[in-house]
């Protein structure tokens, strides 16, 4: 049955904080979690529903040969022209923002969250949770877990990270702070748990995580 009335709580973090370890972990304890950026990734395969619209927007050189985004040229092209990312939005946000609601009127689950890198900086979506959970950590931990990651150069993460809101920016929308610096995954799991069993309604059934380490 589905879930309307699901608790909404959303998630966010910069790149690299552990926002993606997070919501893994709220998953495994019963959470449904619904990312934005999965739905993006969905949106923009071969065929996917957004592909023939940025193609007319943008040329078909931005689709590769096997029918979707080519994501490295357009990351290139939005770094550097604002207004070409905010064409890039106008295509893509209407679409995640009915399928993130798709999903959440279909959650079984008393809580869902919705995973979104990019929350504080959208505006909406602090409108639309009841509560604003941030991933957080120094920067430098940032840069160097992007670049053990991805492979990517400090230069690279450091453009990322310069499109993104800082972390006080984050702070000051944030219901509550996860601090995900200088601590293992147990600590972590813990802090998250706790949260967990803190936001459940009144007779919700609180899961243990499948791979819960303690």
């Amino acid at each position: 049955m589905a879930n309307a009335g699901a608790i909404r709580i959303g998630l966010t973090g910069g790149i690299g904080s552990g926002k993606s370890t997070v919501a893994t972990l709220l998953q495994d304890l019963g959470a449904t979690v619904i990312d934005t950026d999965r739905i993006a990734r969905e949106l923009t395969r071969p065929n996917g529903a957004a592909v023939e619209a940025i193609a007319t927007e943008f040329g078909s050189s931005m689709i590769d040969h096997e029918g979707a985004l080519d994501r490295s040229r357009m990351r290139a092209v939005v770094f550097s022209d604002v207004p070409a990312r905010r064409r890039l939005e106008a295509i893509l946000h209407p679409m995640i923002a009915a399928e993130t609601e798709r999903q959440a009127v279909a959650a079984t689950a008393p809580v869902a969250i919705f995973d979104v890198p990019l929350l504080v900086e959208s505006g909406r979506w602090t409108q639309l949770v009841r509560q604003v959970w941030v991933v957080d950590c120094h920067e430098t931990t940032q840069v160097a877990r992007v670049m053990m990651r991805s492979g990517w150069d400090e230069h690279s993460v450091l453009s990322v990270m310069a499109q993104q809101a800082t972390r006080s920016q984050r702070r000051a929308h944030a219901d509550t702070v996860i601090h995900n610096d200088g601590i293992g995954l147990p600590e972590l799991s813990d802090h998250v748990h706790k949260l967990w069993l803190s936001c459940l309604p009144a007779g919700a059934f609180a899961t243990q995580p499948h791979d819960r380490i303690s």
